[in-house]
């Protein structure tokens, strides 16, 4: 079985929502409305004729910093009967390569699968390093009552670029 990643386009952004959807345990909730938004930073995985994943990624600029931003990897979704198959891992390699040519401050993830990031390159720091995220993305979930009291785990690149591709 192979799958391919492309960028989404309009037509992905309700089988996108509706991926985000199923997945709301693992996710931060998007609506309709933010997907289409930035269907420009969002990637779709498709293999025996159906969208089977997405992954997508948010800036966060630094005040008085721009070449500092992070990049956040955001909404990496695939459907159960198709995980374990390294669609999550071209997802994840198709916003990597995107976001290299920003040449970002760090690239972080919040994440229910530190395995799955550690195996990409990423390490697990502590959430008061990336507040940024906190005050831009969680503190507007409703799943929490703090940031400090959810269960992901925030995780940072530590390889290079290069090693990304």
């Amino acid at each position: 079985m192979s799958a391919t990643v492309r960028p989404a386009t309009l037509k992905d952004a309700e089988r996108i929502y509706a991926l985000v959807r199923r997945n709301a345990d693992m996710l931060v909730p998007r609506s309709l409305g933010n997907i289409v938004e930035s269907i420009d930073r969002l990637f779709v995985a498709e293999a025996e004729g159906e969208t089977v994943g997405c992954a997508g990624y948010q800036i966060h600029p630094e005040i008085g910093d721009p070449e500092a931003a992070a990049v956040e990897i955001v909404s990496v979704a695939v459907k159960p009967l198709f995980r374990r198959r390294g669609i999550g891992r071209l997802l994840v390699k198709a916003v990597m390569d995107r976001i290299a040519a920003f040449r970002p401050g760090e690239i972080v993830a919040l994440t229910f699968t530190p395995e799955f990031f550690g195996s990409m390159g990423f390490a697990e720091i502590p959430k008061t390093k990336i507040m940024h995220k906190l005050y831009t993305g969680c503190i507007n979930c409703t799943k929490h009552d703090n940031p400090y009291t959810c269960p992901e785990t925030a995780m940072v690149y530590k390889g290079t670029m290069e090693e990304g591709k």
